[in-house]
């Protein structure tokens, strides 16, 4: 309902501009918003020395999310890093027991429990890594949706947090060499490009499962029956030696073969079988290149679809 003079706040807004569509006398015109946005934010293209200059660029937010990983696993537990040293010890009593004593499984003359702890170190070091890093996008969707900065960090972090409880573990191994009588050979200066190689061949793997999640949710689901057979597919409780020599070239496409034969090696002062270790950072360097591409083919898309 209308007044002579005034004007209804029913009527539409050109009513208050003239026929030319200028604002009346003493008016200001009304905004005009933009067509499209001013700034369009998105992953570049680069890669190679571009992208890991991005990644140094971030590191600070690499680090970060590193320790807010190790804050929030231990946070209100009553054991703390305990933790870290329960689950390989744990699950090396059960294997000790079952099949060290029951079955008798060999183990090239060393003492079975350590036999089992040498491989099952970076066996855990690689399948909680996978398993964390494979759910960590969808698990920092709040981020993603947020802010732009090269997602592959959030799977490095998950990877980087699991290798901080790889290296606190490392003492129980000295006291079981300590306690078994065996005694350090110059074998150990080959750990540190071992645990380089175990990593690697984490993200590669981490950096696949975490962008295929974000896609397709059952790997989520099927990602941890997929490690638990990984492990019995690999040298952890048993040696290489078991394995037929007919099988053995095909055993081998499994890269964690001369990684685990190779941990071993350098723990116990065995020789080393540098063949399989040669097969192994070949494969882990191809997985990783295809989780690389992969990962950025997609990354563009993850803040749609997490």
């Amino acid at each position: 309902m209308t007044t002579r003079g005034s004007t209804s706040i029913l009527e539409p807004a050109a009513a208050l501009t003239d026929s030319s569509g200028a604002a009346p006398a003493g008016e200001s015109a009304p905004p005009t918003l933009p067509e499209s946005p001013l700034v369009v934010i998105e992953p570049g293209r680069s890669a190679g020395l571009g992208a890991l200059r991005d990644l140094w660029h971030y590191r600070e937010l690499l680090y970060f999310l590193v320790w807010r990983d190790l804050k929030v696993r231990y946070k209100q537990t009553a054991l703390g890093v305990a933790w870290v040293v329960m689950q390989p010890l744990l699950t090396t009593l059960v294997f000790s027991v079952f099949l060290g004593l029951l079955v008798r499984v060999p183990s090239d003359g060393v003492p079975y429990p350590l036999f089992v702890f040498a491989a099952m170190l970076p066996w855990t070091f690689f399948s909680g890594a996978v398993a964390t890093s494979g759910n960590s996008l969808v698990g920092s969707s709040h981020l993603i949706t947020k802010v732009y900065f090269p997602r592959v960090i959030i799977p490095m972090a998950a990877v980087g947090g699991r290798l901080m409880d790889f290296l606190v573990s490392f003492a129980v191994l000295a006291l079981m060499m300590a306690f078994y009588g065996v005694a350090p050979t110059w074998n150990l200066l080959m750990l540190p490009p071992l645990v380089l190689l175990v990593t690697l061949l984490a993200l590669g793997v981490g950096m696949w499962a975490s962008a295929s999640n974000v896609r397709y949710r059952d790997v989520a689901a099927i990602l941890p029956v997929l490690v638990q057979l990984w492990m019995f597919a690999s040298p952890v409780v048993y040696p290489l030696s078991v394995v037929p020599e007919g099988w053995r070239a095909l055993y081998s496409l499994n890269p964690l073969v001369g990684v685990l034969a190779g941990f071993r090696s350098a723990v116990l002062g065995h020789a080393f079988d540098w063949g399989a270790l040669a097969f192994s950072a070949a494969v882990t360097a191809a997985i990783l290149a295809f989780a690389a591409f992969t990962f950025r083919r997609t990354e563009k898309h993850f803040a749609d679809l997490v």
